[in-house]
């Protein structure tokens, strides 16, 4: 029989205690984060065991020369833009791709690859851009869109590529040296495409638990639970939580699929700069889909919109959104300065949501006490 919520974290308080030190353990996923933040889980926690936000928000670690190539590139004659609607609103030293639909430019939001490449079949007049921004979880649909693109013989459909991948962005946070981290809560979503395997190397060459979790707070809770374990107990493995969706070998086929349209590359990350091998770029066999060379325009250099902004540390884990003088007074939901309170998975965005006012909710009491009424 499963724990209960309040067990896990009973489990928790004594296994700090036990360990008599305090501990840092990082989420890469931003579904985790608004997890943590909408169900109040970092308040039930000891005082000594902290949970650190990371870069697991795909169109926050996006970085702003990213949208204004996306912009430049709307402005081309007949040029349609598609992107999912969380980037609509990113600004970027030129604007937003908000702001340049206002100002004429064809941008449309869609719900998936799928409809960007439908809208190419269906206009064929017309040079369809997807802006394809995302983590692990999406680079099978866009490698998926790509080759049907190619067996349907579309002159018309591109892809403007910032596709990451997790593992390098965790090893760079590892490397810079100075988080002090003793495990991490790894994304659920990009394991269900890939499989436990890719974080071996953390236990094996930094030596510290990971953790595949779900995304209830008590999935979140009881990896927690599994990391302190393996803390106490000296080891390093990758465990996980998320058996329910998440297997050691992930999805082979989807996999498969974006090997054979896509190639590791370095790419740029919002705050932590190039990273190696962490991005993926159209293999030569596809490149004539890549939008980037159909409609070049030159060197974009990496803007900083306000210098007062906060957004890449906070993405890096070195700070939290309270800290940044711009939090929840000019930087808002309605006027954001960085892309962190933009996204629905950014960690201001949900720090302003569920955090920022204080208190627990009674939504977050539910979750502790289920049999609590609600009102």
């Amino acid at each position: 029989m499963s724990s209960s919520l309040a067990e896990i974290i009973d489990e928790i308080g004594r296994g700090m205690e036990k360990l008599g030190r305090g501990a840092r353990v990082m989420e890469v996923c931003g579904t985790h984060t608004v997890t943590a933040c909408r169900t109040g889980l970092k308040s039930l926690l000891p005082e000594s065991l902290k949970l650190i936000s990371g870069p697991g928000c795909p169109v926050c670690v996006t970085p702003t020369n990213y949208i204004d190539r996306a912009i430049m590139i709307s402005r081309y004659p007949g040029v349609t833009a598609a992107t999912f609607g969380d980037l609509m609103r990113v600004p970027g030293s030129l604007g937003s791709l908000e702001r340049a639909r206002a100002g004429g430019s064809d941008i449309r939001m869609v719900y998936s690859v799928a409809d960007a490449l439908e809208l190419a079949g269906s206009e064929p007049l017309r040079q369809v851009i997807f802006l394809a921004v995302g983590f692990e979880t999406t680079a099978p649909g866009i490698a998926w869109a790509v080759r049907a693109a190619a067996e349907r013989g579309l002159k018309n459909f591109f892809v403007l590529c910032a596709l990451k991948t997790m593992p390098g962005a965790m090893a760079a946070l590892l490397r810079a040296g100075d988080l002090n981290l003793d495990g991490f809560i790894c994304p659920g979503h990009v394991s269900v495409i890939t499989g436990t395997k890719p974080y071996e190397f953390i236990c094996r060459d930094f030596h510290l638990p990971c953790v595949v979790a779900g995304f209830e707070g008590s999935d979140m809770a009881a990896a927690l639970a599994m990391i302190l374990r393996q803390l106490l107990a000296g080891k390093a493995e990758v465990e996980n939580e998320y058996r329910r969706s998440v297997s050691p070998g992930g999805n082979p086929q989807a996999m498969e699929l974006v090997e054979e349209v896509f190639s590791p590359t370095e790419a740029e990350w919002r705050g932590l700069g190039f990273v190696p091998a962490s991005g993926l770029e159209l293999k030569e066999q596809y490149r004539q889909f890549d939008a980037g060379r159909r409609f070049p325009v030159g060197s974009v250099p990496n803007v900083v919109l306000h210098r007062e902004c906060l957004c890449g540390e906070v993405l890096c884990g070195r700070s939290e959104p309270q800290e940044c003088p711009l939090f929840g007074k000019v930087c808002t939901p309605v006027t954001p300065f960085g892309a962190c309170m933009v996204s629905s998975e950014g960690t201001c965005a949900a720090h302003y949501k569920y955090v920022r006012r204080g208190g627990t909710t009674d939504s977050q009491m539910r979750m502790i006490n289920p049999s609590r009424p609600s009102g």
